[in-house]
């Protein structure tokens, strides 16, 4: 078993942070320091959660943030329901379905789903990437201009996608959402640096074609799959049909008796 990565707090945490800390190491399994030749670790500062390198002392760390200005962005001026995403789950008219999102990584597609009214089940297996969302979610509450509206339809589960796939307890979902780590070849500031933490943390993801058959059996309407352009069907299954966009496209398999595309 690996060792379980530190939370770290800064001096300048009060309290009601340094409760949240505590919280946050009890619920995902995080120790309060550093183990012999960690690689990574997360610090909680009045600023939020972040996950570091150790051997990256000078970068920025990895932050949830759904309020950032990318996001913010995004969400007032990005394309709304015509989103390649938000047509893959069938969003059309007044149906906005209930999706469930089995492989939430950062949150960043299901932000874009709440944002067009979606409730959004999340679920992550990685206890840091769950305590960065975790977060997220908590600054997002507290931030006006969020807190009644996208971060009230997001809720973050933490397990494994395939037990809670195979054995879900919440409202059974629409839609269900994957979107399995698949190697980015992409050389981008951004990309590079989550991915590199996360691939050197969580490793390959060697489960990913074993989802798409629990995936199928919970959702009521569709399951979608996001890959990028040029990788294989997941679990080589042709889908339904597919959407695309200039970087990825969304595999969409329809239920039986629910046909009634959006495209």
């Amino acid at each position: 078993m690996p060792e379980p990565i530190a939370l770290l707090t800064s001096p300048d945490v009060d309290a009601e942070l340094a409760a949240y800390a505590t919280q946050l190491r009890d619920t995902y399994g995080l120790a309060e320091r550093s183990a012999a030749g960690a690689t990574v670790f997360l610090s909680l500062t009045p600023q939020g959660l972040a996950l570091h390198q150790i051997d990256q002392p000078r970068q920025h760390g990895v932050v949830v943030d759904f309020a950032s200005d990318a996001l913010t962005y995004r969400r007032q001026h990005g394309g709304g329901r015509k989103e390649a995403i938000v047509k893959a789950v069938g969003v059309k008219g007044d149906h906005v379905p209930r999706v469930l999102d089995a492989t939430a990584g950062l949150g960043r597609d299901a932000f874009v789903l709440a944002s067009v009214g979606c409730q959004v089940d999340m679920i992550e297996r990685s206890p840091v990437v769950a305590a960065l969302l975790d977060d997220g979610l908590r600054r997002a509450a507290l931030d006006p201009t969020l807190a009644n509206d996208v971060a009230s339809r997001m809720t973050l589960f933490h397990g494994s996608s395939l037990t809670l796939l195979r054995d879900w307890q919440g409202v059974q979902p629409a839609v269900v959402y994957l979107d399995p780590m698949f190697p980015h070849r992409k050389k981008s500031a951004a990309v590079k640096k989550e991915m590199r933490v996360f691939q050197a943390m969580l490793g390959p993801d060697e489960d990913a074609d074993a989802l798409l058959a629990p995936a199928l059996a919970l959702a009521q309407q569709r399951v979608v799959v996001k890959r990028p352009n040029s990788a294989p069907w997941l679990a080589s299954q042709q889908p339904s049909m597919a959407i695309e966009s200039k970087k990825h496209r969304f595999d969409v398999y329809l239920k039986p008796g629910h046909n009634n595309a959006s495209m």
